[in-house]
């Protein structure tokens, strides 16, 4: 799995995997919790 990261603006957090939006700090209001990423990657 390749991991980059993309400077955004104003708070932006969100993961996307295969062009897929997996988490968004914006929907959910909050940061992921710790394994939180690699759970829903998997």
């Amino acid at each position: 799995m390749n991991v980059r990261l993309v400077g955004g603006s104003r708070g932006i957090f969100d993961v996307k995997a295969d062009g897929k939006l997996v988490f968004s700090k914006f929907k959910t209001g909050r940061f992921p919790q710790a394994g939180e990423i690699r759970e829903l990657l998997s």
